[in-house]
């Protein structure tokens, strides 16, 4: 990655800007786990933690800011796709956006490979900057304060502008708020710093100015670099249950699925209350 300024939105924050993390909320204590998550299994990572999301839920609204392929010949291992074809069919509403004509077209496909179908479900197509499409997501009337609601922001460069963020974090005014999942790979820009403070510094910042409880960083390997780290998967919740589903999912994402019986058994009972 070139280290020319770039157009438009850069960083999430300047080197200046580096906090203290003596005052932050402390994280529920999570086992770390040797098996690492490769890139190319990201999708049935973030498709794993939704079905256990919705086993406890019950109900659900996806919002996926950049939901087409990233890489459009390898259609059938994408997020979008993969939550949609998960069971059970629990998640009520789904709002997909993405700004490129192909990707939409992609998106339309399998939105219409999914109507009509026995489930009570709304998959709403955007073509457009997710940074303005997202105040027509929220203002739909899907994301009630007990509406269980999970966003995904798997961008591709630095397109998700951080005042979005904000918008998603704040909308609510009661309960959770919209969980997130951000990916951003900018971490080489701030040479200055380590890969882990670079780390630490983004979650300090969903902690610290948008007040999320639990903020983790998830390592997403390249298969073909060493295995080194490609970029972090920021989860960030209110739901101090969350972070123990997202762990299993990291467990589990290259495993047979659990059976609908075992999830049931082992999560039916559990409840995470209005999101």
């Amino acid at each position: 990655m070139s280290d020319a300024p770039l157009n438009g939105q850069q960083f999430l924050f300047h080197p200046s800007e580096f906090p203290s993390f003596d005052d932050l909320p402390a994280e529920p204590g999570i086992k770390q786990f040797d098996r690492p998550i490769w890139t190319d299994n990201k999708a049935h990572f973030i498709m794993r933690y939704l079905r256990y999301f919705v086993f406890i839920t019950k109900h659900g609204t996806y919002i996926d800011g950049f939901a087409g392929p990233q890489e459009e010949s390898m259609c059938d291992s994408w997020a979008a796709r993969l939550v949609l074809e998960s069971e059970p069919r629990w998640m009520r509403h789904f709002h997909l956006c993405d700004a490129k004509r192909s990707q939409v077209n992609l998106l339309k496909q399998i939105k219409e490979s999914h109507s009509p179908c026995q489930y009570s479900r709304n998959i709403e197509i955007y073509h457009g900057d997710f940074n303005k499409k997202v105040a027509d997501i929220l203002a739909g009337g899907d994301i009630t304060e007990k509406e269980a609601t999970f966003c995904l922001l798997d961008q591709r460069t630095f397109e998700c502008h951080w005042s979005t963020v904000e918008k998603l974090a704040r909308f609510k005014t009661a309960g959770h708020k919209i969980e997130l999942f951000y990916f951003r790979d900018d971490w080489t820009k701030l040479r200055q710093m380590s890969r882990d403070e670079r780390r630490d510094v983004l979650v300090s910042r969903f902690k610290r100015e948008i007040g999320y409880q639990s903020v983790k960083a998830w390592p997403i390997y390249e298969r073909d670099n060493g295995g080194a780290v490609m970029y972090y998967m920021i989860h960030a919740t209110d739901h101090p249950e969350a972070p123990k589903l997202m762990a299993r999912a990291y467990r589990n994402s290259v495993s047979p699925l659990e059976p609908i019986e075992q999830l049931k058994l082992e999560l039916g009972f559990e409840t995470l209350g209005g999101q």
